[in-house]
């Protein structure tokens, strides 16, 4: 029997129809025993939080004290270990002080033939101040020969040659005389080049003495003492650069930048007194370092090409744990933000400068939305706008989600 082909088409139709049928049958059938993709969510938490500020802090010594050489010369030993505590005093470095010993003896023989020196224009002084005595005595004889003789010869009592000799020996006296008083001025500038010859030794030895001083580089301070940058051997002076240094560790100054305008706000909010701010540090391993700061001192002036100014807090340093050059975050609670939002901060995704989190709602559907943020608060994240208390937010599983998908939504463990 032959099949037309209105009857061909027909029973293709019918079959298409079956087909049809059956397969949308099995795509309900697979979508209903599909699972729904389980996440972890937290509720929205409103409550009031301290309001922190957080800094970068780096670490250094309270003091840190260079140690150079003062004078030239061959570095002789090196008494201390590297990386110990050392106390105020305590012998660093030698440098050989042979030749500076050699030089306060030259300048103490020195000083020794000057004061000889002195001392022998001391002598002609005084050997000159007699001269001057007996030269004065000679001639007030003469003078006393001459006044006789004037009338004397007048009256021709005595010859004219007996008062030309009496004149004579007059002027012969007080020549002598003024030779004596310029033996004494002599001996006078005597003493005074002899004086500043000593003058000038004694303060050559107390250089010498100085110097021999400066051959023993000791520690200015009790503290930490670094890695020496020269060995022993090597010839070191004034221009050598640092040798060691030695720092004050307890406690520990941690210096930070703020920003000009957020300083003016610490100190309006603080009315201008700094020092009520305590201080947290957070360590680049992420603990929080059991003691509390305080503030020391702001910097004299801001910096003009970042901005900003340093601030710099003291941090207790028992045992010397930290030490200078280490990092870590400066915080300080600067007030209180009441009835604040507050989300896990892994329930906040950023995309491009925005933010948003994944919201389930009642039917556990999840919405996307956008929220603005404000400051951290530990592992929370404060909401600015976008959510209202109680609501639930995803906060693991959100690689998961899409708008619109229905979700099987778990506790949020705070250790995942």
């Amino acid at each position: 029997m032959k099949i037309s082909w209105k009857q061909k088409l027909l029973v293709l139709t019918v079959a298409a129809g079956v087909f049809t049928s059956v397969s949308c049958s099995t795509g309900a059938s697979a979508n209903a025993s599909a699972p729904r993709p389980e996440v972890e969510v937290a509720t929205v938490e409103q409550r009031d939080v301290p309001v922190y500020h957080e800094w970068i802090g780096t670490l250094d010594g309270k003091v840190n004290a260079a140690i150079k050489a003062e004078v030239t010369g061959y570095l002789r030993t090196q008494n201390y270990s590297e990386g110990s505590f050392v106390h105020k005093g305590q012998l660093l470095f030698e440098i050989d002080p042979r030749p500076f010993q050699a030089a306060l003896d030259q300048a103490q023989g020195q000083l020794a033939q000057a004061k000889g020196q002195l001392a022998q224009a001391k002598a002609q002084l005084i050997q000159a101040q007699a001269q001057l005595a007996q030269s004065v005595a000679n001639q007030g004889r003469s003078q006393m020969d001459v006044d006789k003789y004037t009338p004397l010869a007048k009256e021709q009592a005595v010859t004219q040659q007996d008062l030309d000799n009496a004149v004579q020996n007059n002027k012969a006296a007080e020549a002598q005389t003024e030779a004596s008083k310029a033996g004494i001025e002599t001996a006078k500038a005597q003493i005074e080049a002899s004086s500043a010859a000593v003058e000038s030794a004694q303060a050559a030895v107390e250089a010498a003495r100085v110097n021999i001083g400066f051959t023993r580089l000791t520690s200015p301070i009790d503290g930490i003492v670094g890695v020496a940058q020269v060995q022993v051997g090597n010839l070191v002076s004034p221009s050598s650069g640092v040798i060691t240094t030695v720092s004050t560790l307890d406690p520990i100054k941690s210096n930070f930048a703020v920003a000009d305008q957020e300083y003016l706000s610490l100190t309006r909010d603080g009315g201008g007194d700094l020092s009520k701010l305590q201080l947290d540090l957070i360590l680049s391993d992420g603990s929080t370092y059991p003691y509390k700061g305080k503030f020391s001192f702001a910097d004299r002036q801001v910096d003009p090409t970042t901005g900003a100014i340093q601030l710099t807090g003291l941090f207790p340093n028992p045992g010397n744990r930290l030490r200078p050059g280490q990092y870590g975050k400066v915080r300080a609670t600067v007030g209180t933000r009441a009835g604040a939002l507050l989300v896990p901060q892994r329930a906040v995704t950023e995309l491009q400068g925005s933010y948003q989190v994944a919201v389930v709602d009642d039917t556990n559907t999840v919405s996307i939305r956008p929220v603005k943020v404000g400051d951290h608060n530990g592992a929370m994240w404060i909401i600015a706008e976008g959510l209202k208390p109680g609501e639930r937010v995803v906060a693991e599983g959100v690689q998961k989600v899409r708008p619109g998908a229905q979700v099987n939504p778990k506790p949020f463990m705070e250790s995942n």
